[in-house]
């Protein structure tokens, strides 16, 4: 086993100097499945770690989509990649200082972004200020490229027992969170003004929300990095919006995409020598794509049958 992880780690890293040396060819890079068995079984914990972020990203990516919050997304990740940066320099930890990063960013947006323009002009801020603090930490750190790449493309080799328990206690902290505001945080969603109206804390709901989204996005940067966490919290939620308008329908085909789209990033990921990111984001974007074909046809067939029975009368 020893052994196997001394030669197939490594290429899955992503660093350049530490490709083994049979990887020469582009496609085994990218798919090489020598080992795949032995491999597989060491590294469970990062397949449950995926499925269990999936899940998260999946419910709360419906509330992003419904709140025009895709933007924010990426704004809060930038300082939790600052966070965790700062984590790995100072030796707080990788998960704690992507913790406070995500959770500073979430409650400045919550607190001082109400209205849309508002809070798109505070990310707008937050963004660069959270990516160049991040990569001043890293330059200044002195361990292994490997640990700086990971934080931007993510990584799936450190999911020790420790770390895939804090992730899953986050992740039921934030499931069990939106569960019990389903409904009012729906509604607020939707309409703000009438659900103000109707005595709906939408403040107080928009702050919690957001303090949910920062420990969302927070864990899911440990998986697919910085850069590309959209493709989990966004992505399936707006592919399932094109299949769908059912509430109970929306979540589950968002949590089976977001699902697929980990799970299966990191099966393939298991067997080339690049980061996890491109397999993540390459089979989100394939379901997002075949749900605006369906949804597409749909209509199409809609407007034929619609101008058939027209003509029929």
């Amino acid at each position: 086993m020893i052994a196997v992880l001394a030669g197939v780690l490594p290429g899955i890293l992503g660093a350049p100097g530490l490709l083994r040396a049979e990887d020469s060819d582009l496609w085994s890079q990218i798919f090489d499945f020598t080992d795949y068995g032995e491999l597989l079984a060491l590294l469970q914990n990062s397949i449950i770690a995926g499925a269990v972020l999936g899940v998260v990203g999946g419910l709360i990516g419906v509330f992003v989509m419904s709140r025009d919050m895709a933007f924010a997304v990426h704004g809060i990740s930038e300082l939790s990649f600052a966070g965790a940066a700062a984590g790995l320099l100072f030796g707080v930890g990788v998960v704690e200082g992507s913790i406070i990063g995500s959770l500073l960013a979430a409650l400045l947006i919550g607190a001082l972004g109400s209205r849309a323009r508002d809070r798109n002009s505070i990310i707008a801020v937050l963004m660069p200020f959270g990516l160049g603090l991040g990569i001043l930490c890293l330059a200044l750190y002195p361990g292994r490229s490997s640990n700086k790449f990971g934080l931007l493309t993510g990584q799936i080799v450190a999911v020790d027992n420790p770390r895939l328990g804090s992730l899953v206690a986050i992740s039921i902290v934030v499931v069990v969170g939106l569960l019990l505001v389903w409904r009012p945080l729906m509604f607020s969603s939707v309409d703000a003004d009438v659900a103000a109206a109707r005595g709906v804390p939408v403040q107080a709901l928009s702050i919690f929300f957001m303090i949910l989204l920062g420990l969302a996005v927070a864990v899911s940067v440990q998986i697919v990095g910085s850069l590309l966490v959209l493709s989990i919290l966004v992505t399936p939620a707006a592919a399932a919006l094109r299949l769908s308008s059912s509430p109970i329908v929306v979540p589950l085909l968002s949590m089976l995409f977001a699902v697929v789209s980990l799970v299966g990033g990191i099966m393939l990921a298991l067997g080339g020598s690049i980061p996890i990111s491109p397999y993540v984001t390459t089979i989100s974007f394939l379901i997002y794509v075949v749900c605006r074909i369906v949804d597409a046809a749909k209509k199409k067939r809609g407007l034929s049958g619609r101008k058939a029975r027209i003509e029929a009368w």
